[in-house]
């Protein structure tokens, strides 16, 4: 293989590993934005949704190329709201 054909190819297998991180994380926001809205209504949320897609950017992390999201707790998401209506 010329080493031309291998930074191509690698070049190519980094490109799809920050296409998929892109999509996920926006998946993952999306997750976020609904956990804060139900628990801003006063509904039950889980952050397992969140989680999920967490564990798959991670795993996409190992690789180099992305960076890791951390895990999301309920309390996070409390708290994040606490502190967005003490600064409204």
């Amino acid at each position: 293989m010329s080493v031309h054909h291998a930074i191509t190819k690698h070049s190519t297998k980094q490109h799809e590993i920050l296409k998929e991180f892109l999509q996920l994380d926006q998946l993952r926001e999306m997750y976020i934005e609904e956990a804060i809205s139900l628990y801003k209504q006063g509904s039950n949320f889980t952050t397992d949704h969140i989680n999920r897609v967490t564990v798959e950017i991670n795993n996409l992390a190992k690789q180099g190329v992305v960076p890791q999201r951390k895990l999301v707790t309920p309390d996070m998401v409390v708290e994040f709201v606490t502190k967005q209506g003490s600064n409204s």
